[in-house]
């Protein structure tokens, strides 16, 4: 059940129009390419240095950072295939010990978060379905399940609290790793999240990304699609980004969020300017030393650690919003064979 989404050439999306919102100067793809060889390594690091000092898998250090790396591959960036096998192997390795966990339907700290975040990394490092996986997906298939949805009950915005988002990655790991027997099981949890989307309305910028790709995951009408995307496209700000609440002002890991939901969703975009702008808005938003820096509003519980990436105590959700707008950047550009087959 893997595949890949179309993605757009960069021509699609008309990035050498003028952009006479944010900028007159127009995005070219060669300061797309410099800003995505310059976030990395700061990325690279961030996965290195977690792994290094923590034996647990993590959603902003190892999941996020490493759908932006297997995108980079695709596009035939220069990525440290040593450092990804590892990452694929941290993950796997995390699973394995909390394997008793899984057998007694509990779970591993982070719960649904964590099993649905490590098994989309495991889905982009290019593991088959085993094991490991058909057990995981056993608890994701079994907890919650008198719930339409799935919920996690920890807040830390923006990566963590919202439902839509809880309930989107464990419905793609699912797809993805659910083995054939518990096809029917999901078949049933598909529709109940169907009855959930006909009324659950979202509350902010994570709701709705995280909602359009829920809609978008389970082949609703194109109508629903359009809608959602629609909502989306209302709440980018006059720069070109979006911010995670109303009250905040627009940063990298909502733009980076948006963009890449938007270019997963509908490929071929008729929404060109909205995408210029956003990419431009991320370009002009990264640092020198090739990171992003976001402002965590999430209440701390662990022990302070540097874990590889700028920003001290700001820098969990920074490497999410660097691996977020990487990721988005990387997405206007087309992959390799794409690239091959149709020059731009």
């Amino acid at each position: 059940m893997r595949s890949t989404p179309l993605l757009v050439s960069w021509a699609a999306i008309g990035l050498s129009a003028t952009l006479s919102t944010v900028a007159a100067e127009p995005v070219g793809e060669p300061a797309v390419r410099a800003a995505i060889t310059k976030s990395i390594p700061r990325l690279e690091q961030a996965m290195k240095d977690s792994a290094d000092q923590r034996k647990c898998f993590t959603c902003h250090n190892q999941a996020l950072p490493m759908i932006a790396m297997a995108a980079a591959r695709q596009r035939g960036f220069a990525v440290d295939d040593a450092n990804f096998k590892r990452q694929h192997q941290h993950t796997v390795d995390h699973l394995a010990g909390g394997k008793a966990r899984y057998v007694e339907g509990r779970g591993q700290g982070g719960r649904v978060v964590t099993a649905g975040y490590a098994l989309w990394t495991l889905e982009v490092a290019g593991q088959e379905r085993n094991e490991l996986t058909s057990l995981v997906a056993k608890y994701l298939l079994e907890t919650q399940k008198k719930n339409q949805y799935w919920h996690q009950s920890s807040k830390r915005p923006p990566t963590a609290g919202s439902d839509f988002m809880t309930t989107y990655i464990a419905l793609r790991a699912l797809q993805v790793f659910g083995a054939d027997a518990q096809q029917p099981a999901l078949q049933e949890r598909s529709q109940q999240v169907r009855k959930w989307l006909q009324t659950a309305m979202p509350n902010d910028h994570e709701d709705r990304v995280f909602r359009l790709r829920l809609i978008h995951l389970l082949k609703e009408d194109p109508q629903r699609v359009n809608q959602a995307v629609d909502a989306l496209l209302k709440s980018q700000r006059e720069d070109g980004g979006w911010s995670q609440t109303e009250k905040l002002t627009s940063d990298a890991y909502a733009t980076g969020t948006a963009l890449a939901t938007l270019l997963e969703v509908q490929p071929q975009s008729p929404h060109a300017d909205a995408i210029a702008r956003a990419t431009r808005f991320l370009i002009d938003q990264q640092l020198e030393d090739g990171s992003w820096h976001v402002t965590t509003r999430a209440d701390g519980f662990q022990e302070y650690f540097e874990a590889g990436y700028p920003h001290d105590e700001d820098q969990f959700i920074s490497v999410a919003a660097g691996a977020w707008a990487t990721n988005a950047l990387l997405l206007t550009l087309p992959p390799l064979d794409q690239a091959t087959a149709s020059p731009r």
